[in-house]
């Protein structure tokens, strides 16, 4: 994990994982979008520690982007999706 910056609405470093920074540059998305979502996404909890982050940009025509992130005493993001559609719980 190469890339990371502090989280103000976690109090808390965030971790960008190779593989989510891979993600990012396949599908056109800024690490200041990353932060962006990280601050101001609306979160569903997934399971013990993990959750999907999700936001809206109104710029982007391939919305929503959603982050897969682990939280722990940092929140680790692991893969970044766009044209993402949550679903109802089961």
């Amino acid at each position: 994990m190469s890339e990371s910056f502090h989280s103000a609405r976690f109090g808390k470093r965030v971790w960008l994982t190779n593989h989510a920074i891979e993600a990012m540059a396949k599908r056109h998305v800024t690490l200041a979008e990353v932060e962006i979502l990280v601050e101001q996404g609306s979160i569903r909890e997934k399971g013990h520690g993990h959750a999907w982050i999700s936001h809206h940009f109104p710029a982007r025509g391939d919305n929503l982007v959603c982050a897969a992130v682990v939280v722990g005493d940092t929140l680790i993001v692991k893969t970044i999706m766009v044209d993402w559609q949550q679903r109802q719980p089961q």
